[in-house]
């Protein structure tokens, strides 16, 4: 129980409730979600809008890489990854909005290091949004380096990282 004074959502557990969110393979049927979380994240408002204004999460794409969704029990995506094999690299994920600080990230870094490990790859790199990197060093990711800026489509530089999958 909770007295007024109590922040809203105190007390309550920080993982994904009474039953942790399913992850299953993505299907060309999810383009279209996918490209909403990935347009809606407030990630990506001011100066880092431009980044994803017109991306498209298409369904070549899903059927191309490695694109697992982690689902609630009402079947909403509430997050998603891509990596891309060869070379190694987490080229996108995305948690989303209403469903952050639930631990949804964790999980989908750790179900992809599992697909890491069954590809045989030692590590995945990482280039982040820059307020993002936070999260991937909490999660075990080094920064190895800075990758520059290129406009038109990216304004800033991003911190480079390496996630060890062991």
């Amino acid at each position: 129980m909770t007295s007024p004074l109590t922040p809203p959502g105190a007390g309550r557990s920080r993982t994904a409730g009474p039953t942790a969110p399913g992850i299953r393979r993505a299907t060309a049927r999810d383009a279209k979600r996918l490209t909403r979380l990935v347009r809606g994240s407030s990630a990506y408002q001011g100066h880092y809008a431009p980044m994803v204004a017109g991306y498209r999460v298409g369904p070549d794409y899903i059927e191309s890489h490695e694109v697992f969704a982690a689902n609630g029990e009402d079947g909403r995506v509430l997050g998603f990854y891509a990596l891309v094999l060869s070379p190694p690299e987490l080229d996108l994920m995305f948690v989303a909005d209403d469903a952050q600080g639930l631990g949804i990230g964790r999980l989908l870094i750790e179900h992809m290091r599992g697909r890491a490990r069954a590809a045989a790859l030692d590590t995945v790199r990482i280039v982040a949004h820059p307020p993002a990197e936070g999260f991937y060093l909490s999660v075990g990711a080094r920064r190895t380096g800075t990758v520059p800026a290129r406009p038109p489509a990216v304004m800033w530089d991003r911190p480079e990282l390496l996630l060890p999958v062991t």
